[in-house]
């Protein structure tokens, strides 16, 4: 589904991402795993337009991207969960998820809004409250609903476990299964390595730049150099 070649990023004098190769296949959840720093948000903002890559290719669906805006991009079939939630704090619930749709028909918002129901349902019962009352967690239920009501073949996640209780991060993570499991491929930026990778079907290890290692998570989870380098053993 989703095909990154010989990627390149510079800000300014910055060389942040260093020729990364990477591969989602539909139905997957992927993860990109690093410490801060290692350009694994870099990497999402240039899929979605938000940063303009150097040199290298990035294919959806057999369709370049690297020359589309995000606007474009969006419409494509791409979804964003961005990093710190974004909510509009002054809109309500309801009004938030309804901007995620902007871009869709009456008949394919009324059936995303069924499913983002269906998923938190919190959501349902403070459809009307502003999103700026919110906890933390039920504002990353919102924006994880928010990047699902564009109808999207791919959801880019950018850690959505960001600043949340462990309790918290652990429904979230059932959720993100539960939104694969109902058809959506997903792209997972998360420094909690070891809830992305035991979560993951494939990940790929980012370090200043670079792809440092790479294979199914589970087996990640058990290399010795990523249970030192990012599990704390």
């Amino acid at each position: 589904m989703l095909e990154v070649t010989g990627l390149h990023v510079h800000y300014g004098g910055i060389h942040a991402l260093k020729g990364i190769d990477m591969t989602v296949e539909r139905g997957q959840i992927v993860t990109l795993v690093g410490a801060n720093g290692a350009g694994k948000s870099t990497t999402l903002r240039s899929i979605v337009g938000l940063l303009k890559p150097s040199a290298g290719s990035i294919l959806f669906n057999g369709e370049e991207l690297t020359r589309c805006n995000t606007h474009q991009i969006i419409q494509k079939g791409i979804g964003v969960s961005p990093e710190g939630r974004r909510v509009f704090p002054n809109l309500s619930i309801i009004e938030n998820l309804e901007l995620g749709a902007y871009n869709q028909s009456h008949s394919v918002f009324s059936r995303q809004l069924e499913m983002v129901f269906s998923l938190f349902p919190r959501l349902m019962e403070r459809s009307r409250q502003l999103a700026g009352t919110l906890s933390g967690g039920e504002q990353q239920m919102l924006a994880l609903g928010r990047s699902l009501m564009s109808d999207p073949r791919l959801v880019l996640l950018d850690e959505p476990s960001l600043g949340l209780a462990p309790l918290v991060v652990s429904e979230v993570f059932d959720v993100i299964g539960a939104i694969n499991r109902q058809g959506t491929t997903i792209l997972l930026v998360e420094q909690n390595a070891m809830a992305a990778l035991n979560i993951a079907h494939f990940a790929y290890v980012l370090e200043t730049g670079r792809i440092f290692m790479k294979g199914p998570g589970q087996t990640l989870m058990q290399d010795e150099q990523v249970r030192k380098a990012y599990l704390g053993e």
